[in-house]
């Protein structure tokens, strides 16, 4: 027994084809579409964009958006490959499973966890800010204190929390429903872009393109090359919709034929899309207009910027009925995002629980229903807490980084699986092979690189909580290995904490380092609580000898 031991590929198709037991098929390509678009088409151009241009590429986000788009098609290329040989709810966590054993699943479930939950977080803090901004237009004011984090000057995020909580019931209820669902509501959300690209393109001012790539402030990621790379690797979550959609491949009518149309066709509608978007958007009004706590809702800004200059200087908006149609279907396509990232982070945790990772409480499916419902609950009340207390920028990069450390993986599966088993059947075959994987892992490690630090600390602190979870509750409860693991397993992760535990003081000390960040607490945070994991990892070192 060994924490590399891999899932045999005959006994994951077994348990898509267990449907009796499982979840319920009944997803097409056009319902995968949909639940791709759902998830890309929002998160990236409604929210996170207007920060990211503000504080980082400025009219260049456009560049950022194609370089992002760029280590997606081949991410996209490999999930595509993948989805359709190994069609079992998990994404990720699966592939791995099948390619690089259960430790290495572990990761990236723990990751992909992390990347779902501040996902959908992200999205329903933004979706709060449209939504006070589209009840202010009939004259309806919610106190400020109550739509922002205590780190941002309020006391708790109430939309946010009810926003996530309606969806989490949705999903609840059914996929069927909730695919239903989220097909209205992408169909408005994409009529909504068209129109804003057609009557926004009418009103681009020219100099607000100049300069098109602002110069660097001397900090690191603030415009200039390093900006427009940062800004490419913060709006880079934005596109984890065709991740999204390779979860729900257990609940796919046809998944052979049907997920890389649904992967592949979702990702190339949005990014022409994003493009077309962020250019408009940066036209119409100054990019330094989206700094501030309004940055996370962009397109009322820009909405408002849509008309003819006064000689006082004032803006007229010229169809100003078209601010509160567009926020109105904003808010309708920011619920489709979260129940998308929603579906997605419960069937990642029913395929960890029903291997013996975690509770099996958790891979229960409701007896009407046919959904993981306390699942579904469980995530309502973490996002629910991430939504209401932390900011934006913070869950918005944190789903970057693991969205990006999540496609890595699966470009590294690829290889090792065309390696390992040549001959399996594949309904779709990634071209270029090595090409395309090695590039999708260089370009996404890339824009890892340039994410902040303090971001890359608690990604670190993250993946050492996933360490201590496997080590005294998934290593004995797993049933692949049916809670027997030789000695030797216990010092690799006892080696692999202790790398940690150095990799997080040294990036501590350097954002520490750091005169134009406060990063005081979370240097001595990260010296606590690598002190403590050093002991813990101590522990697993014990047991091997």
């Amino acid at each position: 027994m060994s924490i590399w031991k891999r899932k045999p590929l005959n006994q994951l198709l077994a348990e898509a084809a267990d449907s009796e037991k499982g979840l319920k098929k009944t997803l097409t390509a056009p319902g995968l579409v949909a639940l791709g678009i759902g998830a890309i088409i929002g998160a990236g151009l409604f929210s996170i964009t207007g920060l990211a241009a503000s504080m980082n590429a400025g009219p260049a986000i456009t560049i950022s958006f194609l370089v992002a788009a760029f280590g997606c098609v081949f991410a996209g290329l490999c999930y595509a490959e993948f989805s359709s040989m190994i069609p079992v709810a998990g994404s990720a966590y699966t592939y791995s499973f099948a390619t690089m054993g259960e430790f290495v699943a572990w990761i990236i479930g723990w990751d992909l966890v992390l990347e779902y939950a501040v996902g959908a977080a992200t999205v329903s803090i933004s979706w709060s800010r449209y939504f006070g901004k589209f009840l202010s237009g009939y004259g309806i004011h919610i106190n400020e204190a109550y739509m922002l984090s205590p780190f941002e000057g309020g006391i708790i995020n109430v939309p946010a929390v009810v926003i996530v909580m309606i969806m989490s019931l949705i999903l609840i209820r059914g996929t069927k429903e909730s695919a239903f669902v989220n097909g209205i509501i992408v169909l408005l959300k994409v009529t909504v872009v068209l129109v804003f690209i057609a009557v926004g393109w009418q009103y681009i001012r020219p100099e607000n393109y100049t300069p098109y790539i602002p110069e660097n402030t001397g900090k690191f990621g603030e415009f200039g090359f390093s900006g427009i790379i940062r800004a490419a690797a913060i709006v880079f979550f934005a596109y984890i919709g065709f991740d999204a959609v390779s979860t729900a491949a257990q609940e796919a009518k046809n998944p052979k034929r049907d997920m890389p149309i649904g992967i592949l066709l979702s990702l190339a509608i949005c990014t022409v899309l994003y493009i077309l978007f962020a250019h408009v958007m940066t036209g119409v009004v100054n990019y330094q207009a989206f700094a501030g706590k309004d940055g996370i809702a962009p397109v009322a800004i820009a909405v408002e910027s849509m008309g003819h200059v006064g000689a006082n200087g004032m803006i007229t908006p010229a169809y100003p009925w078209l601010n509160n149609a567009i926020l109105l279907a904003i808010l309708g396509g920011y619920a489709s995002v979260i129940l998308v990232m929603l579906m997605g982070q419960s069937r990642v945790f029913f395929s960890m629980s029903k291997d013996g990772l975690m509770p099996k409480v958790f891979s229960e499916v409701h007896s009407k229903f046919r959904t993981p419902a306390k699942n579904n609950l469980l995530f309502m009340v973490i996002v629910s807490l991430f939504a209401a207390f932390v900011p934006a920028r913070v869950v918005g990069e944190m789903t970057s980084i693991g969205t990006l450390f999540a496609f890595i993986l699966v470009c590294i599966g690829v290889l090792i699986m065309r390696k390992k088993m040549p001959d399996a059947p594949r309904a779709f075959r990634t071209p270029l092979v090595p090409f395309v994987p090695i590039a999708g892992v260089l370009v996404c490690l890339f824009m890892m690189v340039f994410l902040p630090l303090d971001t890359w600390i608690r990604l670190i602190a993250w993946m050492m909580i996933g360490f201590d979870l496997y080590l005294f509750y998934g290593m004995k409860n797993s049933v692949l290995n049916k809670g027997t693991f030789s000695v030797g397993n216990y010092k690799t992760i006892a080696y692999s904490g202790y790398a940690m535990v150095i990799a997080l003081v040294v990036v501590a000390y350097i954002n520490h380092l750091d005169a134009n960040v406060d990063g005081t607490f979370l240097y001595y945070f990260s010296l606590i609580f690598a002190a403590i994991h050093a002991l813990i990892f101590t522990y697993s070192f014990n047991k091997s000898r």
